[in-house]
């Protein structure tokens, strides 16, 4: 067997997506730990294992993402390349999401927009809101450390105790926007608010200005497929800020199956390509 694998070595997770030659992903997986050479070779280690592999199964590992840097060499005799992050992301998003074009958003740590497309793959900008933020201001404000605690805390969370909505401060109808259009995050913030509803203002307040930002992209491009990747992908609440910010500005919003795959499979997509590949 001759598998290609690709390795997203994020800030406090890696992914791993591995392909067979005939391009055909065969298995994922994600390993959490806060160094990253620790967690690529340990997710290296469980994926080989999971798979009934031997590493001269291996035929090559691409590496990517914010934690590649510090591998300099072969990762166990196995011949090891890197690749760009931003071509990483744009590749991979378009694979899981079946489009030949798209504005990739990448909702890690922080967030990245790529855009694909049949011009080639561009990064075009990026946020400082993401996964990290989400995770900074839940643990100071919720005591909650982890995506799944944030998730559970803020499933039973009310946004009318922290967010201020069009329809508190106009009686009058807006046309272009709902009364529970949000006015102001965290503008409100009652005195009895509670934690799960501060977690699910912070989901709100990120969602909400990455997918603007993602509106704003595509208001003067052609392109009105927003591709949304990344380990917030996973939080359910993500589909309902999304789902309404679709109905306001006409822009559609994907999030793919895999979606937290998607740069570890541009990784491993971009070996192919360079070999002629699809």
């Amino acid at each position: 067997m001759s598998i290609v694998i690709g390795i997203d070595v994020g800030g406090s997770t890696t992914k791993i997506v591995g392909y067979a030659h005939n391009e055909k992903a065969i298995s994922r997986l994600k390993v959490e730990a806060a160094d990253p050479v620790t967690s690529a070779y340990g997710a290296l280690g469980k994926f080989i294992n999971e798979n009934n592999l031997a590493l001269t199964d291996v035929a090559q590992i691409i590496i990517t993402g914010v934690g590649s840097s510090f591998f300099q060499k072969d990762i166990y005799g196995i011949p090891t390349s890197s690749v760009d992050e931003f071509l990483a992301i744009g590749l991979g998003g378009l694979e899981l999401s079946g489009k030949k074009e798209g504005l990739i958003v990448s909702m890690g740590t922080g967030t990245a927009f790529v855009r694909a497309g049949q011009e080639g793959i561009v990064h075009i900008g990026g946020s400082g809101v993401g996964g990290g933020t989400v995770l900074g201001l839940c643990e100071k404000m919720c005591g909650a450390t982890s995506f799944k605690t944030v998730a559970e805390l803020a499933a039973s969370g009310e946004l009318a105790k922290v967010d201020l909505n069009i329809q508190d401060i106009s009686a009058a109808q807006i046309p272009t926007l709902p009364p529970e259009t949000t006015a102001s995050n965290f503008g409100k913030m009652e005195d009895g608010a509670r934690a799960a509803d501060i977690a699910l203002g912070v989901l709100n307040m990120a969602f909400q200005t990455i997918g603007m930002m993602a509106v704003f992209a595509c208001q003067k491009d052609r392109i009105k497929d927003v591709i949304l990747t990344g380990t917030l992908t996973q939080v359910p609440f993500a589909h309902q800020v999304f789902d309404a910010l679709y109905k306001m500005h006409g822009i559609k919003f994907i999030i793919p199956e895999n979606a937290i795959y998607a740069t570890a499979t541009g990784a491993a997509l971009s070996y192919f390509k360079n070999q002629g590949g699809k």
